[in-house]
C-alpha cells in the first residue's frame, strides 16, 4: 500500500511531490488528463502569466526565463514536464478518480482504471472544477454559438458576425480585447465596467515585486486584512480596459439578464442578432466525489492550512488556501513546505506512540 497518492499533476501536486520525495515517502501522483501541463495548454491560446518568470518558481527547480518575462501557457506547461523528469516524479496519467472513501487505516480512491489503496491522500485538482454558465444559456437558439472561456482558444472558433463576451474578470477582459481587435466585428460587454486596474509593472518594477515587499501576498486569510481581501473583488491586471471599452464597435450593456430564443435581455439593451457568446463566467468547485468531507457554503472543503477534518486527508492549490499567495505558481511551495512539516510531525507521533 503507497504511502500518499496525490491527486493532480499540475502546479500544487508537483510541489506536494517534491516535499513528499524529501520525506522519503512511496507515493504516486494520478492525473485524469493524457500529457502533463494539460490543464493550462487547454486554454486559451494568447493567455500569459501576470507573474514574472522569477515569481513562478516551485521547489527546487527555478523557471528557465530571464528575470522580467511573462510566460506563456506553453511554456509553463513545459516547466511542469521538465520539473517532472528532472525530479523522476511517479505520475501517472489518463487516470480519473471518481470516488474517495475512508476505509479504517487507509484510503480507497476508484474510478475507470480501478481501484487505488493509500494511508494518505493529498487533494491537488485546484479550484477551477465545473464551468459555470447561467441557467437561461440553455434557451438560447442554437444558431448562436456559445462557448465558456474554459474552452475557448481564438477568435477563429467564433462564427461571423455580433459576438458577447460576458464576464468582469481578468479572463473576460482578456478575450474582449482579442475579439474586438478585429474592429469589422461588432462586440458587445456585458458584465460591470467598474473594475478596479492594476498595471503589471509599477516605477520600473513589477507587480508582483511591489505586493512581495508590502507583504500583500503574505496576509492570513484568517486575518482582518486577509479576510477583507479574499471577499473583494479581485482586481484586473495588465489589461487596458479603459482603451478596450472605448473601442468604436465595443459597446458595454451591463449585466445579462435573461435569454429566449434569439433575444438575449441585458440591464441596457436587447440583443436579438448575436452570433456568438463567450462565457467568462467562472467556476464552480465540485469535490462532493469525496465521502465524508466537509464543506464551507461556497462549495469548498473545510480545512485548516490545507489539513482537512479527515484524517490522512490534504488538500492543496485551493484559493487562499492560506494567502493570497496561494493561489500563485510561486506561491505554492510555502503551502506544500507547511503541510510536509505537518506531515513529518505526524510521522514522528506515530512513532513515539508505537
Amino acid at each position: 500500500m503507497l504511502d500518499f497518492i496525490v491527486v493532480g499533476a499540475a502546479q500544487a501536486g508537483l510541489a506536494m511531490s517534491y516535499y513528499l520525495q524529501e520525506l522519503k515517502m512511496d507515493f504516486l501522483v494520478v492525473d485524469k488528463e493524457s500529457e502533463i501541463g494539460a490543464s493550462w495548454l487547454n486554454r486559451w491560446d494568447s493567455l500569459k502569466l501576470f507573474t514574472p518568470s522569477e515569481f513562478n518558481n516551485l521547489p527546487g527547480m527555478d523557471f528557465p526565463a530571464e528575470k522580467g518575462y511573462y510566460p506563456t501557457k506553453t511554456e509553463v506547461a513545459q516547466y511542469f514536464k521538465s520539473y517532472a523528469n528532472k525530479f523522476e516524479i511517479p505520475i501517472e496519467l489518463n487516470t480519473f478518480i471518481e470516488h474517495i472513501s475512508h476505509e479504517g487505516d487507509h484510503f480507497e480512491l476508484s474510478g475507470p482504471n480501478g481501484k487505488f489503496l493509500s494511508r494518505n491522500v493529498v487533494v491537488a485538482t485546484g479550484p477551477f472544477h465545473i464551468p459555470y454558465t447561467p441557467p437561461f444559456s440553455k434557451k438560447i437558439d442554437r444558431e448562436v454559438f456559445q462557448i465558456h472561456s474554459n474552452y475557448y482558444k481564438n477568435p477563429d472558433q467564433l462564427q461571423e458576425g455580433a459576438t458577447m463576451v460576458v464576464g468582469a474578470g481578468d479572463s473576460g477582459f482578456q478575450i474582449l480585447d482579442e475579439v474586438s481587435a478585429e474592429q469589422e466585428r461588432e462586440v458587445y460587454f456585458s458584465g460591470t465596467t467598474d473594475v478596479r486596474v492594476l498595471p503589471q509593472e509599477l516605477l520600473g518594477k513589477t507587480l508582483w515585486w511591489w505586493f512581495t515587499k508590502t507583504g500583500f501576498l503574505s496576509f492570513s486569510r484568517n486575518s482582518w486584512l486577509g479576510r477583507k481581501l479574499s471577499k473583494s473583488r479581485q482586481p484586473v491586471i495588465g489589461t487596458d480596459v479603459k482603451e478596450i471599452l472605448a473601442r468604436p464597435n465595443v459597446e458595454p450593456v451591463g449585466k445579462t439578464k435573461n435569454a429566449e430564443g434569439n433575444m438575449v435581455l441585458t440591464e441596457k439593451k436587447k440583443l436579438s442578432e448575436l452570433r456568438n457568446i463567450v462565457w467568462a463566467t467562472g467556476y464552480r468547485p465540485n469535490f462532493e466525489w469525496i465521502e465524508g468531507l466537509e464543506l464551507t457554503k461556497d462549495g469548498y472543503p473545510k480545512h485548516e492550512r490545507g489539513v482537512s477534518s479527515i484524517d490522512g486527508l490534504y488538500f492543496i492549490g485551493l484559493p487562499w488556501l492560506h494567502t493570497r499567495g496561494s493561489a500563485t505558481l510561486g506561491g505554492i511551495k510555502k503551502d506544500a513546505e507547511y503541510l510536509s512539516n505537518f506531515i513529518q510531525r505526524e510521522v514522528d507521533k506515530s512513532k513515539g506512540n508505537s
